[in-house]
């Protein structure tokens, strides 16, 4: 059989941990960002970590090895 190929949109939108958990971007950051504080902008800057219910999708997205 040949290799399954990594999909190249979640290549570049998320990223594994050493632990195997998914981190990805927040959601709300692109625009209609004047209403938000800038608390808020800040903490939406740093990395999500995915739920346990969309890991696995994202992980076989990735290629990443599953247990």
């Amino acid at each position: 059989m040949p290799k399954m190929k990594s999909h190249s949109g979640a290549k570049k939108r998320f990223k594994l941990t050493a632990k195997g958990k998914v981190k990805g971007r927040h959601a709300f950051t692109s625009h209609i960002l004047e209403k938000k504080s800038p608390k808020r902008k800040r903490r939406l800057g740093n990395d999500a970590v995915l739920s346990d219910h969309d890991a696995p999708r994202v992980k076989k997205l990735l290629g990443a090895k599953s247990k």
